[in-house]
């Protein structure tokens, strides 16, 4: 296990111990012990991963925090502007889109198709990347102690494409996906399996900015179907491309995070990693 992969696991160890403890209040000695470390080594690991102590990290996923973070208007991209993303909203819109395969392509499961993939580290552990010349084609995440299906999985929609293990080819993209510094992303498309409705839903999901989130009701809005917030959930559920299409920042309207198809703790890391990033709330936080 690489360093990078064991400090993930170690934070997400402590997302678990502090979600279920957080209103005890532990202090830095209780958290670190529940990683066998001392309590400068763990501050030290968490913040490098998190960028904010992990006091302040839980403090951004509070129920009444997460509220006030959702996107309310149908329009997310008005929801954008008014809480001032704009520019990482536009980032987004610029730099990923999402390309469909043909109906063709799709009865075929890529018969003609090149497809590398790779296992990698991230700072949400090991992933599953599968790209071609077209585009991005997979990303999924992976647990040590569970068994890896993500090939046997993603064969199966493209069994008929020429699959290939190549990680010296796949490394580049994860280093960019899962980059901080989002603004410096270059232009990646995403080639996508998928139904009309469910390339809707994906392509609203690009305009949910980072450190912000929104609610199924409100992804079913912004395409014209209010009445879908059920099929808008199996929409999200049946995203092919982890984080890169970031479905975890769609939560409940209560505030609460809600599932996750690669883990609650996951996903609890993902927002609040990004949250830690925002602009403007490390803006507000400046000025306190």
């Amino acid at each position: 296990m690489s360093e990078q992969h064991l400090n993930y696991e170690r934070v997400a160890q402590v997302i678990d111990y502090l979600s279920k403890n957080f209103r005890k209040q532990p202090d830095l000695s209780d958290v670190a012990k529940q990683v066998h470390l001392s309590p400068e080594h763990f501050q030290r690991i968490f913040t490098e991963w998190a960028g904010v102590s992990p006091k302040k990290f839980m403090q951004y996923l509070t129920l009444d925090f997460l509220r006030d973070r959702i996107c309310e208007l149908p329009n997310l991209q008005a929801a954008a502007d008014a809480v001032g993303f704009s520019a990482q909203s536009r980032v987004y819109d610029l730099f990923v889109n999402i390309e469909g395969v043909t109906p063709g392509m799709f009865r075929e499961a890529g018969l003609g198709l090149k497809i590398k993939f790779g296992y990698h580290n991230t700072p949400f552990g090991l992933c599953f990347l599968a790209i071609s010349d077209r585009g991005i084609c997979g990303l999924g995440f992976v647990d040590e102690d569970r068994k890896r299906t993500e090939f046997e999985a993603f064969q199966q929609k493209w069994h008929f494409a020429e699959l290939e293990h190549a990680p010296d080819q796949t490394q580049p993209f994860v280093q960019q996906i899962f980059s901080p510094d989002q603004s410096q992303l270059q232009r990646l498309t995403i080639l996508a399996q998928g139904t009309n409705f469910q390339l809707k839903v994906w392509e609203a999901l690009l305009r949910i900015p980072p450190g912000a989130v929104t609610t199924y009701g409100h992804i079913a809005q912004s395409i014209g179907q209010p009445s879908a917030a059920r099929a808008v959930g199996t929409a999200i559920g049946s995203n092919p491309v982890g984080f890169l299409i970031p479905c975890h920042r769609v939560i409940q309207g209560t505030g609460k995070l809600g599932g996750y198809h690669w883990g609650e703790r996951r996903k609890t890391a993902m927002v609040g990693w990004e949250m830690a990033r925002a602009p403007e709330l490390r803006t507000s936080e400046a000025k306190a």
